[in-house]
């Protein structure tokens, strides 16, 4: 039985690179943290208030938050308490930030959810070091060289796509779009989603677009009577079929 598998981990290409949401009131820390996440070349976004960044994380989920525990509108305990009571978000990476160092307020906050917990003031490179190390251990295929499932091998490094040993010539988009379903075998991602996460989130572009995108990935990938590893979810959108490549 071949099941979706990753290859030995390294840094994701830059336009793929993992997204980091950071919930912070500080100004001028967000920037801290904003500046030295960009210098790895994560892909950022920034946040001040807890009610707004909870808005923003059921419209679309980052890679890992950094959440400060003391936040306007909704603290970020609280949000990190309610991540972790969700089925999608359950196992999302998330480190808090608080000024707050004592053994007990350390306990509580890793007993609510947090993946790890960082003292205010603190070294900008553990912290990275530690970002680096969740997204190694929650999410390989996000920092995986080449994603492979069934006889589908798609190499991030080069750029290219093979299908049972044949190269595959996809667009950038189709690409990407390939590369983001894979990474999620069986999850279900509406159109809006896609358009987020593939396009950007600056993109003006019609929902309908992604229709004729995959589309166009569909008659790239599929010969004859091959299997089609796209499923379309009647009213939801589209996912890459979890059960592909097995016999």
């Amino acid at each position: 039985m071949n099941e979706i598998r990753v290859a030995a981990p390294r840094e994701a290409p830059h336009d793929r690179a993992p997204r980091i949401l950071v919930v912070e009131d500080d100004a001028a820390l967000a920037l801290l943290l904003g500046y030295n996440l960009e210098a790895e070349g994560f892909l950022v976004e920034h946040i001040e208030r807890g009610d707004e960044a909870e808005i923003r994380l059921a419209e679309s989920q980052p890679d890992l938050v950094i959440l400060d525990w003391m936040l306007p509108g909704v603290s970020g305990l609280e949000i990190c308490r309610r991540l972790r009571a969700r089925d999608d978000t359950r196992s999302m990476p998330v480190i808090m930030l608080t000024a707050r160092g004592d053994e007990n307020e350390r306990v509580r906050g890793l007993s609510i959810g947090a993946d790890d917990y960082v003292v205010k003031p603190f070294s900008p490179p553990e912290l990275m070091a530690r970002v680096h190390a969740l997204l190694r251990r929650a999410r390989p295929e996000r920092v995986a060289t080449r994603l492979v499932a069934g006889d589908i091998d798609l190499d991030r490094e080069t750029r290219r796509v093979k299908r049972s040993g044949r190269e595959i010539h996809l667009g950038p988009t189709e690409f990407r779009l390939l590369e983001y379903l894979m990474e999620k075998p069986g999850r279900v991602f509406s159109r809006a989603q896609l358009l987020d996460s593939v396009w950007g989130l600056s993109a003006e572009i019609d929902e309908r677009t992604v229709d004729v995108h995959v589309g166009r990935l569909r008659k790239a990938i599929i010969r004859g009577r091959e299997k089609d590893p796209i499923r379309t979810v009647r009213g939801t959108g589209y996912s890459f079929d979890e059960t592909f490549g097995r016999n």
